[in-house]
Formats: structure tokens, C-alpha cells, sequence
């Protein structure tokens, strides 16, 4: 796979809620921490501002535009940013797939769209690999996104048998159209690994490091793939992705061996020696200094949640 498939497959994105927004006269909505979800809505008619916690500029939402909040941070709806927010809490009760909120009678705002929760206890780090905002407003782009949209919102309202599993599948080719067409866009400004994607050169070593993470990759080998010098490919990377090379091979093998932990019965032997390392104790080492814990803690912190849930889940039913 490429690697925006690679991120986005490890974070096992689930649409678990697609839904409607009317709004009318004047309203500002703060929404908090998301808690690793992923939102990506259209807007159908009408117009409002988003500001997103740690951007420093509101983004002005017309008729026909899409946007993506893949980070997960809190944000802010509102017909005008000089109005005084209330809680989304008080205004949206539990969600439900098709339904629509309305505020004040509705009829200004209207906007469609996608909640994506995400699993993982590596979800944060995966999350922080993608941009604070998406926001699509070319009419060319907009089209694709927008017959997603609509055709999703046409089978929750109808109701037809699998109905519901065509609005998933619709509500994931939007979120990955809305990444691809914003890379193709071109990232301006920032670090970030959504920034070194981008760039056609630095994307091309870092494929090759997600095609074969286990490799005994070198700073020479990846700056050949990317075509440039070793100097320069090291230079670019670093500022474009905040991280060096090296540095992000290592944080991808964790990622994978993370996943693997989570959700597989291989041992760490062996998982250490599918990722390229000699020894379980030189991964283990490596594990602890990206992840923050060892290998077994991982294990066992995922064995803990998992019981959790299903002892959630027992009581619940």
C-alpha cells in the first residue's frame, strides 16, 4: 500500500455516525476534544466560520465546500466568531446515523457529513500525523466529495437493506478523497508528516520505508530513492517533517509492531525480527524509547482494555 492507505489502515477508521446539521440565525458551537475521531462533513447550503484549537486563522465555510478534521482537536462552529459559544453537549443529544440537529428553526446553515472514531492505543500519534484542517473549496474537487456526501445521506434516509454498511463505505472514500485531493493541492507551510508527503521526492523515500520497514535502511539508501544527495535529502526531510530520517523509520516500525501487538498473538521474538532488529532486547529498547513503555506493557495495557470492554459490554446487555 502507499502510505496515506498505510496510516489510515492503522488507525482502522469506523463511521459510526452520518448525519445532519440546520442551523439558522445567529449560534456559535464549541465542540471539545474529539477523543480520536475523525470528522469530515459538506457543506449543502448556507455559510459559517470554523476555528480549530492551534490555528491561528477561522476558515470561512460556503455552499458546495467540504472539510476534514482528522486530528481530533477541539473546534468551533459559528455564524459569527464574535458570538459567545455554548457547549455542543447542550445543544446535541446522543447521535443517531441519519438524523438531523437543528438550531434555532434551522434554515441557514445546512451541513452533511461523517464521524469516524478510531482504535488503537497508538491512535493519538497517527492522528498527529494528519493536517488540523482539510478544507476542499474547488468547484472541480468539490463535485466527487459532494455525491458522497449526498448519496450517503439518500441511504440512511431510504432505509434500503445494507443501507447502512454503502453510507460506511461512502463516508471512508470521503475522508480518503479529502486527504488525497489535499495533498495533490500542495501543503503550504508547516512541518508535519502530511507537509513531507507532499513533496513528491521525500513521499517517494518514504514509500520505500513503508514497503519494506524491516530493510536495513541507510541515510545514502532512502536519499537515492528520493533521488538527492545525502546531505540535502537529510535537510529536507527534517524540515519538511520535523523528524529525521532515521528517527521516522524507527517511529514507523513501532507504529507496526504496536498494531501487531494489539492485535495479533505473535510473540515479541518475532515481531522484533519481522521489523529488522537482531535481538528482542534491542527492540524492546528501541519500543521503549518511541512508545514510552516496553513491548510487554504495551501488551498487557491492551489485554487490560480489552477485558474492560467486555466486561463494559456484559454489564451492558
Amino acid at each position: 500500500m502507499d502510505p496515506l492507505s498505510d496510516v489510515l489502515s492503522l488507525l482502522k477508521p469506523q463511521s459510526y455516525v452520518s448525519a445532519g446539521f440546520d442551523a439558522g440565525g445567529d449560534w456559535s458551537i464549541q465542540f471539545a476534544d474529539q477523543h480520536d475521531r475523525i470528522k469530515c462533513y459538506a457543506v449543502i447550503s448556507g455559510r459559517c466560520w470554523l476555528s480549530v484549537e492551534s490555528v491561528p486563522d477561522a476558515v470561512r465555510l460556503e455552499a458546495g465546500d467540504c472539510f476534514v478534521l482528522p486530528s481530533g482537536r477541539p473546534f468551533r462552529l459559528a455564524s459569527d466568531m464574535s458570538l459567545t459559544p455554548v457547549d455542543a453537549k447542550s445543544i446535541f443529544p446522543p447521535a443517531r446515523a441519519g438524523g438531523v440537529i437543528s438550531v434555532n428553526g434551522g434554515g441557514g446553515l445546512y451541513l452533511v457529513g461523517s464521524r469516524f472514531a478510531v482504535r488503537g492505543n497508538h491512535a493519538s500519534i497517527l492522528l498527529g500525523m494528519l493536517p488540523p484542517i482539510v478544507h476542499i473549496h474547488k468547484e472541480s474537487e468539490q463535485a466527487v466529495l459532494r455525491w458522497s456526501v449526498e448519496r450517503m445521506m439518500q441511504e440512511l434516509r431510504e432505509q434500503q437493506p445494507g443501507g447502512f454498511l454503502v453510507a460506511q463505505h461512502l463516508a471512508h472514500m470521503m475522508l480518503v478523497q479529502a486527504l488525497r485531493l489535499h495533498l495533490a493541492e500542495g501543503v503550504n507551510g508547516g512541518v508535519g508528516w502530511f507537509t513531507a508527503l507532499a513533496d513528491k521526492q521525500i513521499c517517494a523515500a518514504i514509500g520505500a520505508i513503508h514497503a519494506e520497514p524491516a530493510r536495513r535502511w541507510t541515510l545514502q539508501a532512502l536519499a537515492e530513492r528520493a533521488c538527492m544527495s545525502r546531505s540535502t535529502f537529510a535537510q529536507r526531510f527534517k524540515e519538511s517533517s520535523g523528524e529525521t530520517p532515521m528517527e521516522y523509520l524507527a517511529r514507523w516500525r513501532m507504529l507496526l509492531a504496536g498494531d501487531r501487538l494489539e492485535n495479533s498473538s505473535d510473540p515479541i521474538s518475532v515481531i522484533a525480527v519481522s521489523l529488522g532488529y537482531e535481538s528482542e532486547s534491542a527492540f524492546s529498547a528501541a519500543f521503549k524509547r518511541v512508545m514510552g513503555c516496553t513491548p510487554r506493557q504495551y501488551g498487557r495495557g491492551q489485554e487490560a482494555a480489552s477485558r474492560a470492554s467486555r466486561k463494559d459490554g456484559d454489564t451492558r446487555h
